[in-house]
């Protein structure tokens, strides 16, 4: 009788253990889907994009952009100046399409898997990095902790990639992400990104984003100014043809 009792116990922890792990594991692909729909909610946006490298001994390099935005999934990113990199552009295309345009050359090149770890035209953000796609669609999520503001989810890549896992801290109120740990195959964190967000119109705006270089101790921040929302960008915005020119 005392063993029975015993077993039942055991079962009943086994099944309330299983039940918790099933919950958050719920959670934080729900947390990550908030994320990814307050990163991805408008229609479309429009911005301009200040670029500043600073290299370990603090000596900054100040770049200009554009930037362009549909949906989830199409993205244009293109330097205005200075003159030795105005027209650089990458465009981020569905189904992990990815292009380079560098006007010396003056030809488009398709940016394949295995290089979306290379830096992108020097900055502190990898190809990966610029891609435009859901986090949930890319990565697998745990929930690790609750903390006072913000839920602390590990990201697994779901494809190939040259992170091993990225920590991410989500705002508990408004869902944005306010800081990202990036770790290398052998699990030492390399790079991290801090996000400043504020509320522009209806959405939720990166309006910066550090990203540092541990190794290189190395960092870029992008700042975002005149952001449109909604102004009815279509397809033809995102195509091979405009990215040239």
């Amino acid at each position: 009788m005392k063993d029975s009792k015993i077993r039942i116990t055991f079962l009943t922890a086994l099944i309330a253990a299983g039940s918790i792990f099933s919950v958050y594991a719920q959670d934080a692909s729900t947390i990550l889907k908030q994320m990814d729909n307050v990163m991805f909610s408008s229609k479309d946006m429009s911005a301009k994009n200040k670029i500043i490298l600073i290299d370990k001994s603090g000596k900054q390099e100040i770049r200009e952009a554009t930037v362009q935005q549909k949906g989830t999934d199409k993205r244009m990113f293109r330097f205005t100046s200075p003159a030795s990199q105005a027209g650089i552009s990458v465009l981020s295309l569905p189904d992990d399409i990815m292009y380079l345009y560098l006007p010396a050359f003056g030809k488009e090149r398709r940016i394949s898997t295995s290089a979306k770890n290379q830096n992108f035209a020097g900055t502190d953000f990898s190809y990966d990095d610029m891609e435009s796609k859901p986090y949930s669609d890319k990565y697998t999520s745990k929930l690790l902790n609750i903390e006072t503001n913000v839920f602390v989810l590990e990201l697994t890549p779901k494809v190939q990639s040259d992170y091993s896992k990225i920590i991410v801290n989500i705002n508990k109120t408004n869902y944005y992400p306010e800081l990202m740990e990036y770790f290398d195959k052998g699990n030492t964190k390399i790079k991290e990104a801090h996000y400043t967000f504020k509320k522009v119109g209806n959405y939720w705006n990166a309006q910066e984003i550090e990203m540092s270089d541990l190794k290189k101790n190395h960092k870029t921040k992008m700042q975002m100014s005149d952001v449109k929302y909604d102004a009815g960008l279509t397809d033809d915005d995102f195509s091979v043809r405009k990215l040239k020119q």
